[in-house]
């Protein structure tokens, strides 16, 4: 068979809660206060979200010093350090903060159990934005792992009160193969009561376990910074499923394709869904002839916005009232 026949796609996929507020916030803020609108680090990390924005008058910067006084500022979905917060606010820029309320509830986590004379073991990557801001919630008492081996390597001044959390978009197999790790070393770690791996993290995974077995090829939309993407593409190749991840439809490679009958389509969580259509468009160019979808959770999750953006300019309601047709920013 040279060409693909079907394309089954992954469901959920794309966009999750905390993307479409982070997003909203900035189509928002740039509604009701015009452009300019100053971003701590890509808002999302996916291209071509960055790009949409930036046409709309959204200036990416990593330091707080390329922000004019005075500008409006928000913060992405990742969070930021305690020393980031401050520095805005002495600054005296108006802040509108982005970040994930499950990446907030971390760090409110944190901040409670530092009170209680808790040192931290954070399972996560190194220099991704999210850890970044996570561990620095703390100046000192918090310990980054990376892998299994990594656990062998903290030193906590104590172990009496020692507790874990994790970055939010991880590989659930991989966190869970550390964590027991850390649990051998540490018997009496404190673990998170829920875990802190996000709904949509854990369901885009599991959507991508049911598809592999299902199809001959894998394909990941998602942007190379983008860390739930990363773990998509990196769960399907360990089940034994080729898988390429792609910013576009631009990247496909037609020779991928030779010999393929099934394709299966996923979106990480900060890629949007027009992204996906495009792909689709380009594998049926090839030759598939049919595009399934498969039975997933569907999530109804929705992140309230921060004070000051909830309404809307336009008709002075509250977002919650406004009626489909006016074209909610978020998807």
């Amino acid at each position: 068979m040279k060409h693909p026949q079907e394309v089954l796609l992954a469901a959920p996929r794309g966009f999750c809660a905390g993307v479409d507020r982070a997003i909203e916030i900035v189509e928002r803020a740039l509604e009701k206060f015009g452009a300019p609108i100053y971003v701590r680090h890509e808002i999302v990390h996916n291209t071509y979200v960055v790009n949409d924005l930036k046409a709309k008058g959204a200036i990416f910067i990593e330091e707080l010093s390329d922000v004019p006084p005075g500008a409006t500022l928000v913060f992405s979905a990742h969070g930021v350090s305690k020393a980031v917060q401050l520095e805005a606010q002495a600054r005296g820029f108006s802040i509108f903060d982005a970040t994930c309320p499950l990446v907030t509830k971390v760090h409110v986590e944190v901040a409670k159990l530092a009170q209680e004379g808790y040192e931290f073991i954070m399972i996560g990557h190194k220099g991704h934005p999210e850890v970044e801001g996570t561990m620095g919630q703390l100046d000192h008492g918090i310990h980054l792992v990376e892998d299994v081996a990594g656990v062998a390597l903290v030193k906590p001044l104590q172990t009496e009160r020692l507790a874990v959390v994790t970055q939010t978009t991880l590989s659930v197999d991989d966190a869970a193969e550390i964590m027991a790790a850390v649990r051998a070393r540490f018997p009496s770690v404190r673990e998170p009561k829920q875990q802190d791996i996000c709904y949509a993290t854990q369901n885009r995974q599991d959507a991508v376990k049911l598809m592999s077995p299902q199809v001959d090829l894998v394909v990941v939309v998602g942007s190379p910074t983008s860390s739930n993407s990363n773990r998509l593409r990196e769960l399907a190749d360990k089940l034994g499923t080729t898988a390429y991840m792609v910013d576009s439809a631009d990247e496909l490679r037609p020779e991928w394709f030779t010999g393929i009958a099934r394709v299966g389509l996923t979106a990480g969580a900060s890629a949007p869904e027009i992204l996906v259509r495009q792909v689709i468009e380009r594998i049926k160019a090839l030759g598939a002839v049919s595009v399934r979808t498969m039975d997933g959770i569907e999530e109804t999750i929705k992140f309230p916005l921060p004070k000051g953006l909830k309404i809307d300019a336009a008709t002075g309601l509250e977002l919650s009232q406004r009626s489909p047709e006016t074209g909610s920013a978020s998807h």
